[in-house]
Order: structure tokens, then sequence, then C-alpha cells
């Protein structure tokens, strides 16, 4: 199976809950399954957000899922939607790159943000998934705070998100997986 194929399997039989399906029906109709997941960074590629939502949910299985203490349909949701905020976001581009070798400027392929809807990261995939189906207050607040450190809230100063994870361990354990993509898993995804 392909990348699609295995984030729909496993959204739709580990999710349980009225409205999965209209959001996939949603998410067919967007970019999400050919999308990047970042411009330069990590799966800055074609799928690269599937790939990284995919690869979030193994990072969380492997290495932080306890049995009988995590909900797997909690887990799923949480790490295969968390950026669901950057369907429709990315648009196919070209930025000048000096060749070192011969010293012309040459076009390359890149990812450009277009963001038609800026709500925010976490709290935009939030609002996103609640249009289709209803999350519970831990895992808003996992998929709102996954980001950590990189949000523009923390950043700016919020104790927020320090509350968010002393109340729910979901939220410091998505937030692993997700660091653990990005930097081990996906190690030379990118366009640097």
């Amino acid at each position: 199976m392909g990348y699609q194929e295995d984030f729909c399997s496993l959204l739709s039989s580990q999710v349980q809950r009225h409205g999965v399906d209209k959001l996939l029906e949603w998410l067919a109709g967007t970019d999400f399954f050919r999308a990047p997941a970042s411009t330069r960074f990590h799966g800055a590629c074609e799928q690269g957000l599937v790939m990284h939502s995919l690869n979030v949910y193994q990072a969380y299985m492997d290495r932080f899922y306890e049995e009988g203490v995590d909900n797997l349909e909690s887990v799923t949701l949480c790490t295969l939607l968390h950026d669901l905020c950057k369907a429709n976001y990315y648009k196919a581009g070209t930025r000048n790159v000096k060749n070192e070798a011969t010293g012309q400027w040459e076009k390359v392929p890149t990812f450009n943000v277009e963001d038609q809807f800026p709500y925010g990261h976490g709290e935009k995939s939030v609002f996103l998934i609640e249009r289709f189906v209803r999350l519970k207050p831990a895992e808003a607040v996992a998929i709102r705070w996954h980001m950590g450190g990189f949000d523009d809230a923390a950043r700016g100063g919020s104790w927020a998100i320090s509350q968010a994870y002393d109340a729910y361990p979901l939220a410091v354990k998505l937030h692993m997986a997700d660091l653990t993509a990005t930097y081990l898993m996906e190690k030379g995804t990118g366009r640097h």
C-alpha cells in the first residue's frame, strides 16, 4: 500500500467516531496526500505531509505508547491529523540558487507558503478537524501545542504550553513523536 492508503486505513479502522468518513472525503479533495510537510526542512517533497503524519504515528507507537495508559483512538487521531493545517498550504515554485561550481544562478524547485486561512498552526488543525470530528479536550490540547517551543505563542512567552504539558501527557508525547519523526526518521528529506 502507498502512504494515502495506509493513512486512510489506519484512520478509518482505529477511529470509530462520527464524521471520520466525511473528514476523509474532504481530505481527498485537498492536496493533503500530495503536499510537502515543509518548504525546505523535513518532508519537502511530494507526499511529504502524509509521510510525516504516518511517521509521527509510528514514532509514537514505537517509543511513547503505553498499553493501558494511552487511548489508541486518541493517539491515532492526534498523530495522523496534527498537521491538517498544512492541507492547501504550500504551492510549488522556484527559487534562485548560486551554483558554486559555475558561479551561475540557477532556478531550483521549491515550495512556498500560501496561507489562505491564517489561523495559526495547531489551532488551525483543531478547527479543521472539528468541522467533521468532535475532539476530546486532551486531543484538542495535544494538537494545539504539538509544535512545543517552536509555536509562535510559546516563542512569545505564553505559559499555556507548560500548563498543557503538565495536564495532558498526550500533548507531551505527541510533541516528542513529532520531533522524533522530523529530526530522526525524516533526516535528509528536506531541501537545504
